[in-house]
């Protein structure tokens, strides 16, 4: 396994607001994710931030998609302002760490991310997420169709269903990832 050269490589965190984050069963998650940017800041990696929200009366959400029109439907506030759409405290973005909205389940879909990563001389992507087999997942596919080289941080991850969290990790992410706890990635910066 080679190193992670921090000039060209991004740590994303993705979609661990407020909101997400307390309906999650997985305690462990959060203090991974936070060491993971922790370790990002320490090694000069750039840490950028995404989140999901939309903006008042859902002008982004079809009827035609199950999740976001369920959320739209029932009254759930994940409006941009809205504190559940917020970055969760413990994973606050640092200055200068970019903030990216997205419409979608993917990073890519609907932000301004694939700016930010062109601008900053971004090759590299690891990727840390709420849910597995959402965002990660999602973000994974498309990332690798963009030739990103990529990795997943195992123990940064969660997903409501345990099975498909582990089949992700050890079956489908190995094909287009290196898949690392975040202590291993550590050992591979710089």
């Amino acid at each position: 396994m080679t190193s992670y050269d921090p000039s060209s490589t991004a740590l994303l965190v993705m979609d661990f607001q407020q909101g997400i984050v307390d309906s999650l069963a997985d305690a462990a998650v959060l203090p991974a994710a936070a060491g993971a940017v922790e370790a990002a800041r320490a090694a000069g990696v750039r840490v950028i931030h995404v989140r999901v929200a939309f903006r008042p009366g859902y002008p982004e959400v079809s009827a035609a998609n199950k999740t976001f029109a369920a959320i739209a439907g029932r009254g759930a506030d994940f409006t941009e302002s809205s504190l559940t759409t917020g970055i969760h405290p413990a994973l606050g973005p640092g200055e200068g760490e970019p903030v990216v909205v997205k419409r979608r389940v993917s990073a890519f879909t609907g932000s301004d991310l694939e700016v930010v990563l062109r601008a900053g001389g971004i090759r590299t992507l690891v990727l840390a997420g709420i849910a597995t087999s959402g965002v990660v997942l999602s973000t994974l596919r498309e990332a690798a169709d963009r030739d990103y080289r990529l990795a997943v941080l195992s123990d940064a991850c969660a997903d409501r269903d345990a099975e498909v969290h582990r089949v992700l990790l050890d079956k489908v992410f190995p094909r287009q990832a290196d898949v690392l706890t975040v202590a291993e990635w550590t050992t591979h910066l710089g």
